[in-house]
């Protein structure tokens, strides 16, 4: 049964929104280039410009001038998140973001939500991306939507672990006073910074594995000279991101022992 929500709303007239679906790739027009798609929305800029728009996302200037139907899914979808962002939203939702993604999209993807100064509001199954990107976790269930205070850890744990037949209302009512809930809470919470951290450094370290791998290669110099500029450009932009993430994963390791002594 499907129950329509009401209530009210209330924005400012300034506020850009963005929206991206995991449907919205079925709705780009397949006869037509990135190129075109852009276009339309940025007649006056020029050509240059609008490649360096689709190269800020992962489309080359080959795909660029590629039909859309001849696209690979992960390059749909990332048309589509940069048609999404376009204005520069102040407010991004994305309903599963990640669904044609490859890896190394996704951790683009991770790296942009980071870096993204707005406000994001995430609807995802990929508990990775979640780990990794959101910092406050909403409840939804038995008809409300509620803030959840703890991580996807103790999350998985209630999914796992909590009766079928008793409401939460009534568990938290059996449920002893706990007055250094707070606390608590909060150590959690930095616990879960630091995991979330020390997996992106891990995941970026894996990358630049990988990409050290692809520059070692000699057959990527004699048979695929025109991918070296674009190789060592990423190559450049995984050291600075590894760099990053080190360092915010030292500062949430030294919030969580301040908080622990």
């Amino acid at each position: 049964r499907l129950e329509l929500m009401r209530g009210q709303m209330v924005t400012s007239s300034k506020l850009r929104v963005g929206f991206f679906a995991q449907h919205q790739v079925d709705e780009l027009f397949i006869d037509e280039t990135p190129i075109d798609h852009i276009r339309r929305l940025r007649p006056s800029e020029t050509p240059a410009r609008l490649r360096a728009r689709l190269g800020g996302f992962g489309i080359g200037a080959e795909q660029a001038e590629t039909l859309v139907g001849k696209l690979s899914g992960g390059q749909k979808a990332r048309l589509s998140l940069m048609l999404a962002t376009l204005d520069a939203p102040h407010l991004l939702i994305l309903d599963e973001p990640t669904n044609h993604l490859d890896i190394e999209s996704r951790e683009a993807l991770v790296e942009a939500l980071t870096a993204y100064t707005g406000a994001v509001i995430l609807v995802s199954h990929d508990m990775h991306l979640l780990g990794l990107v959101a910092d406050r976790l909403w409840l939804v269930k038995d008809g409300a939507v509620k803030p959840y205070e703890g991580d996807l850890e103790s999350y998985r744990a209630l999914l796992l672990g909590a009766p079928e037949k008793k409401s939460e209302k009534n568990i938290q009512a059996q449920k002893p006073a706990k007055p250094k809930r707070a606390p608590r809470l909060s150590l959690l919470e930095l616990r879960a910074e630091v995991r979330k951290c020390e997996e992106r450094v891990e995941k970026l370290e894996r990358m630049r594995a990988r990409m050290d791998e692809m520059l070692a290669d000699p057959t990527l110099y004699s048979e695929r000279k025109h991918a070296v500029p674009e190789l060592r450009r990423k190559d450049g932009e995984l050291k600075v991101a590894l760099k990053r993430a080190e360092s915010l994963w030292e500062a949430a390791l030294a919030k969580l022992e301040e908080a622990e002594t």
